[in-house]
């Protein structure tokens, strides 16, 4: 068995896709709007075959920005080496998203850097 993907809901669909596009180069599929429930959507995928879909819907509820809330917490995105890792890290800072931790490698032995990327999603940036 293997984990299909993750959904997301998000206020600014288009902003999402080229969030993930730009920085992780996930290609989007093309929009799906059902009319009678007004939920727009895009199926992201990632180089190596991962995926993401993100929604967005007429009234959708602000929830938690804080790191400790309930329910799902981050994404994490291999980039392959320490390097490629520590260059996204920089590129994401300088493209003014708040770098949370790292890069660095934790007490567990992962390499990484925490971002708060697009509409305040934790991605954590790994080898």
């Amino acid at each position: 068995m293997k984990l299909n993907h993750t959904a997301l809901y998000v206020h600014d669909l288009e902003g999402a896709r080229d969030f993930f596009a730009e920085f992780f180069g996930a290609v989007s599929n093309e929009l799906y709007h059902n009319k009678a429930t007004g939920l727009r959507t895009y199926f992201l995928t990632f180089p190596d075959g991962g995926k993401i879909e993100i929604m967005t819907r007429p009234g959708l509820d602000a929830c938690s920005s804080s790191p400790h809330a309930h329910g799902l917490n981050h994404i994490a995105v291999g980039t392959g080496s320490k390097t490629e890792a520590d260059s996204l890290t920089e590129r994401m800072r300088k493209a003014g998203y708040t770098i949370i931790s790292g890069p660095r490698t934790t007490g567990d032995g992962y390499y990484e850097s925490c971002v708060e990327g697009f509409e305040g999603c934790l991605i954590e940036i790994t080898e």
